[in-house]
């Protein structure tokens, strides 16, 4: 039975990319000769261009951070450790309208300058422009570095001092150490830090749009709501399914590659003997830690927060507190359903330990990768046959209509949700399970319970840590969730993240903040969470 629920449950994340799959190799209304001419060599350009920086700066920013705070002592290390986390509660579309207010003509940057060197209009000095795909490169980098600085921090710790300590005894100096001993010894975790953060920058499609930088996923929403042509956007889809596919081949790949075993002592685990950086290079090291976080966090809550206090009316708005409610409702929900999917997965894995177990737990785990965009097309095309099919039986049958039940409604949005973040959950909760020993359920069944009453009265009530954790994170990232709600959401219909959308899109950044602000104050949830277990278990 569990077997079966596990299958079926990949069978439901698959669906969403078999229908894409299906309506693109099966279209007739010549789309594909323009978008090949057109759209499709411009928009994957930009998206490696976009790839390229974003995943350049990441690295750069997460790994040398990561190094510093895990391996020197230098003035505020243990507070840069921390702050280096919290750009993670900040959602890209967040960051790109923040950044666009700070660094425009009339933002405090520029007023700044103006005011320092008596300059009078934009004619009298060059300044770089924000809505570029550099610009959208920073964006982004500013709020994804914090996926690789906390895999490459997480390794660095684990790696103890042990191989550092043979390697400066046989004459090597630090940065030698760093470059040839460390770091690759922690590529397996910076791949999929990366991966993560490759995976990030193909979903996001608020900042990019905002910022004028065409991707292929930009594209995809342009050739289905503005251009009508589903058949097209389905066909950009499979491009960009290739590139979640050669993603997805890279990062395994590296990590089957590179295999080490690291036997840690006590000492190096508790007693990390870290290097200490003296003169400039000790204040360098503290300036380069701060940056990023300024970035990525600072700047989005100056902006944002400042517009927010002077509207504190808005927080009991009708429009606002609709839009809250609808975000709750949507995310509460899906959290339920992909916890409990999870839940099966994980449980199926460790009780039958079959290969078509373990596959069907790989399958539902690829819809992290399809971008929301993607997701959103995959769930309304099934959707959208069903709704029709049970209407016109309906209306030949018993002359009644029915509508659209299943996509014209949030549960739509529900299952994209789901799809996406069920990995999410399915990790934590896997997580959880490793913890407990399977003599747990061995002892029990010999006490005489059957399987399902060792669940419920042993192994659920040990579980409860890691399943409210596994809700608390699918609740959290599904209100930021923009990419598949703008696209499945009903008419009349806002979640906050859709709100802030909809209002930076008519220019009105000043009126998006409070909504802004509410998504980042929940965001900072998971990140404290991160950043508690972070500091227990490297004991600075």
């Amino acid at each position: 039975m569990l077997a079966a629920t596990a299958i079926l449950t990949a069978a439901i994340v698959i669906m969403p990319v078999i229908a894409i799959i299906v309506i693109a190799l099966s279209s007739s209304n010549g789309d594909w000769p323009h978008l090949v001419s057109n759209v499709i060599p411009r928009a994957t350009v930009r998206t490696l261009l976009l790839l390229a920086g974003v995943s350049l700066a990441t690295t750069v920013t997460g790994v040398i951070t990561a190094w510093l705070v895990a391996s020197c002592e230098f003035p505020l290390r243990r507070l840069m450790s921390g702050l280096l986390v919290l750009p993670l509660a900040i959602p890209s579309y967040i960051a790109a309208y923040a950044f666009a207010e700070f660094f425009s003509f009339t933002g405090p940057v520029q007023s700044l300058l103006r005011a320092l060197f008596g300059f009078h209009s934009s004619r009298d000095y060059w300044f770089p422009e924000i809505r570029t795909t550099g610009g959208a490169v920073v964006v982004l980098a500013s709020v994804l570095y914090p996926y690789i600085y906390l895999a490459a921090r997480s390794m660095f710790l684990m790696q103890g001092r042990t191989a550092a300590d043979v390697a400066r005894t046989l004459g090597a100096g630090p940065l030698s150490v760093f470059a040839k001993v460390q770091i690759p010894m922690a590529r397996p975790a910076i791949m999929v830090g990366l991966t993560l953060v490759s995976m990030e920058t193909l979903n996001d499609i608020g900042a990019v749009e905002y910022l004028g930088v065409q991707t292929l996923t930009f594209s995809i929403f342009d050739t289905w709501l503005n251009r009508g042509s589903l058949a097209g956007a389905a066909q950009i889809a499979c491009v960009m399914l290739l590139f979640i596919a050669l993603l997805l081949v890279v990062e395994r790949t590296a990590r089957r590659q590179q295999r080490f075993a690291s036997q840690k002592t006590t000492a190096a685990v508790h007693d990390p003997v870290r290097l200490k950086l003296a003169g400039w290079k000790r204040w360098a090291a503290t300036t380069f830690c701060i940056i990023p976080p300024f970035l990525g966090f600072a700047v989005p809550i100056f902006v944002l927060g400042g517009y927010a206090v002077h509207r504190l009316d808005q927080f009991l708005s009708f429009r606002l507190l609709s839009a809250l409610w609808h975000s709750i409702i949507i995310s509460a929900s899906t959290a339920c359903v992909a916890v409990t999917l999870a839940f099966v997965l994980s449980y199926a894995t460790r009780t039958t330990r079959s290969p078509l177990t373990f596959a069907a737990g790989r399958l539902a785990s690829f819809g992290y990768g399809v971008p929301g965009t993607v997701l959103a097309m995959g769930v309304l095309i099934p959707l959208a046959g069903f709704d029709n099919s049970l209407d016109a039986m309906l209306r030949e049958t018993f002359g009644i209509s029915t509508g659209l039940l299943l996509s014209g409604s949030g549960l739509a949005i529900i299952y994209a949700c789901t799809v996406r973040f069920l990995t999410m959950a399915e990790g934590t909760i896997d997580a959880g399970f490793n913890k407990l020993s399977p003599h747990l359920d061995m002892a029990s069944r010999t006490l005489g319970r059957t399987s399902s009453q060792t669940l419920l009265t042993v192994l659920l009530p040990m579980m409860r840590p890691a399943t409210l954790t596994a809700v608390l994170l699918v609740f959290i990232e599904s209100m930021k969730e923009l990419s598949a709600t703008i696209m499945l959401r009903p008419f009349n219909f806002n979640t906050l993240a859709t709100l802030v959308y909809e209002d930076a899109s008519r220019a009105k950044v000043e009126d998006a903040s409070v909504a802004a602000v509410i998504i980042i104050a929940a965001g900072l949830i998971p990140v404290f969470l991160v950043s508690r277990s972070l500091d227990q278990s490297s004991h600075p």
